[in-house]
């Protein structure tokens, strides 16, 4: 992992939207990502009865319901201190090895970057 001195102004979009999510929905963890024509999905965590889905998770599923066919960048707002594994591999799985994965903070600032494995 290693962290980030400047991002990119998309980056700093998915952030502030993954952000925005987690507020709004009041929901432990927000999150959006950018798909290779950069729409963006955003989406909090699930948590019902019959499906749990982390909001990275759900952001992914949202992004492939929509017909997008990769994913150039992936946000989540948290207060973990990295990504967990099953959303890297969420992210892997349509963005493929090494696609950027934000963490930051519920106020917004970054954590950490890593890429998807």
């Amino acid at each position: 992992m290693s962290d980030i001195v400047e991002l990119d102004p998309e980056d700093k979009k998915i952030i502030t939207l993954a952000r925005s999510a987690r507020a709004r929905n009041g929901v432990p963890e927000g999150a959006a990502v950018r798909d290779e024509t950069g729409r963006t999905y955003v989406a909090g965590t699930v948590a019902l009865e019959s499906l749990r889905l982390s909001a990275l998770q759900t952001a992914v599923a949202m992004a492939v319901a929509s017909g997008a066919k990769s994913l150039e960048a992936a946000a989540v707002v948290s207060e973990a201190g990295e990504p967990a594994e099953a959303d890297l591999a969420a992210v892997r799985d349509l963005g493929g090895a090494g696609t950027p994965v934000l963490l930051a903070g519920p106020d917004g600032v970054l954590k950490v970057s890593v890429e998807a494995r």
